[in-house]
């Protein structure tokens, strides 16, 4: 075969040999991303207030149990994935530079992707945040473990501490129930161009710490091989989900009228709940590797719904979206400024059974999702590298 044919596509691994611990995190990660995009897009759109108890109770969950959870714990598992690709290629003595080319193309469809997303649909992007990081952070899957984590300790106090910085300086600009968005699409559509370049930086800075621990956990194999890791899976889970509930409880009582502070204690609490998301959301996928263990080859037919979601997260993601754009904005819709703090979650999370639903019946019909169908084509339509053509 000539250097410089074409290879074709490479096939994506069969479902039967899927882990089921990765997709399983997933699935149930979405979930805590659509009730925290409910809360927000109603706050977007001039609802979200507390107005009963029950409202009360929810702003005082959100930062103990979700915000700060979702993202944090995607980036490590996109880190894993990424370490995936890396030792796969390797595997087959693909030399660095492709891989590297074929990371970085990754994360330049991820950013093309993501600015697609923003322009029809929504402001908080998260795909481009990826790209980004593929990007910037390709070479990090040749360090050694040493120097991995010496990074992610240095990403860990400075990302919490700029993310902190930029939330203390945000958390003045609206007042409670102000409306940002919802005039009509085309000033949606410049609200959600303006705030895409604000927003991405944003969120770079706190995916980094979480993309490089997920690095460093798929060279061990953990979510792919949970029963080998039992006893980091437990310490994980039963350290980090406690202080996640801990650290989110002072900006729960914040956010719920208990106290009000100053300049510096917002900073604070802005930096504890962060660092606690990080905690919490790496103890809740350690907690998912625990009951990917036990529920071993065998899973019924909810697991299976999950991890089916969870194969199909970036469309899974998307469609969350869709949702977002139809239910919320006044002029389709228009539940946006009627929704209260609890019944916004309550939203999002039917958003997210929805697309649990969808998902198991794509795989019933043995439908890949399209998204990610779309990437996985774009990402490996490439040239073979030397050393490989020229064995064959």
């Amino acid at each position: 075969m000539s250097e410089t044919s074409p290879t074709p596509v490479p096939a994506a691994v069969p479902v039967a040999r899927r882990s089921l611990a990765p997709d399983l995190a997933r699935g149930v990660m979405l979930l805590v991303i659509a009730a925290a995009h409910g809360r927000i897009m109603a706050e977007m759109f001039g609802g979200g207030h507390a107005t009963s108890t029950l409202d009360a109770v929810t702003e005082l969950l959100l930062p103990m149990l979700v915000d700060a959870r979702g993202y944090p714990m995607f980036a490590a598992l996109f880190g894993y994935g990424l370490c995936q690709i890396y030792l796969r290629r390797q595997a087959q003595s693909w030399p660095w530079p492709p891989i590297r080319s074929l990371v970085r193309r990754r994360g330049r469809w991820l950013l093309l992707f993501g600015l697609a997303h923003v322009v029809l649909l929504f402001f908080g992007d998260i795909l481009s945040v990826y790209g980004l990081v593929a990007l910037a952070f390709a070479g990090v899957l040749r360090f050694s473990d040493a120097k991995l984590l010496r990074h992610a300790a240095v990403w860990l106090i400075v990302g919490s501490g700029l993310y902190a910085v930029l939330l203390t300086l945000g958390s003045g600009d609206t007042t409670e129930g102000a409306t940002v968005m919802g005039a009509d699409p085309i000033t949606d559509l410049i609200g959600r161009l303006t705030m895409w370049p604000v927003f991405t930086p944003f969120m770079f800075v706190t995916t980094v710490f979480p993309f490089l621990i997920g690095v460093w956990a798929a060279r061990r194999r953990i979510l792919e091989e949970p029963t080998r890791h039992l006893a980091l899976l437990r310490r994980v889970a039963f350290v980090g989900i406690p202080m996640g509930i801990v650290g989110g409880l002072p900006l729960g009582l914040h956010n719920m009228g208990a106290w009000h502070g100053g300049t510096a204690a917002i900073y604070g609490v802005e930096w504890l709940t962060t660092v606690a998301g990080y905690m919490g959301g790496l103890g809740y996928a350690a907690l998912i590797g625990l009951i990917a263990a036990r529920i071993g080859d065998r899973p019924g037919r909810i697991a299976t719904a999950l991890a089916a979601t969870g194969q199909r997260s970036m469309t899974s993601y998307l469609l969350q979206s869709v949702a977002w754009m139809i239910l919320f904005p006044p002029y389709l819709v228009g539940w946006g400024p009627q929704l209260s703090a609890a019944s916004a979650v309550a939203v999002g999370a039917g958003v997210w059974l929805a697309t649990v639903l969808i998902a198991e019946l794509m795989r019933r019909k043995g439908w890949r999702g399209p998204a990610e169908r779309a990437l996985r084509n774009r990402t490996y339509r490439v040239r073979a590298p030397k050393p490989l053509a020229a064995a064959r």
